[in-house]
């Protein structure tokens, strides 16, 4: 079950220009356990960003609508980065890293990550049809939207949707503990009252 998606007609109707183009998932998707390689060598899975809201592009340096989109993107995650939200640039393909870096360095990016997906393996699991693709992750690491194609993520209205799915997660995440402490409560309750009884 989505936990970023649970009220769409909230979010569709923020869907103006470029965001028309994000397609909501009315059932959520399992993301794939694949590996990707990060800027460091380390090797990494998308299920370590679990209980923040990601927004996965996946990019390549020969990409002409990339190079378009990607400044949007470093601006929405000045703007909103942080520990509920986050961009992942991920590089897949055969991508040089040096030339990943010069990329970047010519428009100015400083504040996104030099991924790699390099054999396309999370990018083939992930079913990708094109590039640039921005995919949309919630807490639970469940795939919730998706895009195909360039888009202004610094538009008001790319920014009022991932506000909106940061803000309405959060609570939806965090339920089954909230749920859990008043369940204990309430059996210390009636252990410390043993002859009390709960009316339907």
């Amino acid at each position: 079950v989505s936990t970023a998606n649970a009220d769409t007609s909230k979010l569709e109707a923020l869907k103006i220009g470029d965001m028309r183009k994000l397609q909501f998932h009315t059932i959520s998707k399992s993301i794939p356990q694949t590996e990707f390689i990060k800027e460091n060598g380390d090797v990494a899975l998308l299920s370590s960003l679990e209980g923040k809201i990601v927004l996965l592009n996946f990019w390549a340096t020969w990409c002409a609508p990339c190079r378009k989109e990607m400044p949007q993107l470093s601006e929405l995650q000045r703007l909103l980065g942080g520990d509920d939200f986050e961009v992942l640039t991920i590089a897949t393909g055969r991508n040089d890293p040096v030339k990943m870096q010069l990329f970047f360095d010519q428009i100015g990016i400083n504040n996104l990550p030099l991924d790699r997906d390099p054999q396309q393996s999370l990018a083939r699991a992930m079913g990708l049809l094109g590039l640039p693709a921005s995919i949309i992750i919630d807490r639970g690491g469940h795939e919730v939207a998706r895009m195909l194609g360039d888009a202004d993520w610094n538009s008001d209205s790319a920014i009022a949707i991932i506000k909106t799915i940061i803000a309405n997660s959060v609570f939806t995440y965090l339920d089954p503990l909230a749920t859990f402490w008043w369940q204990w409560q309430l059996n210390v309750w009636l252990f410390s009252n043993p002859q009390a009884s709960i009316q339907a």
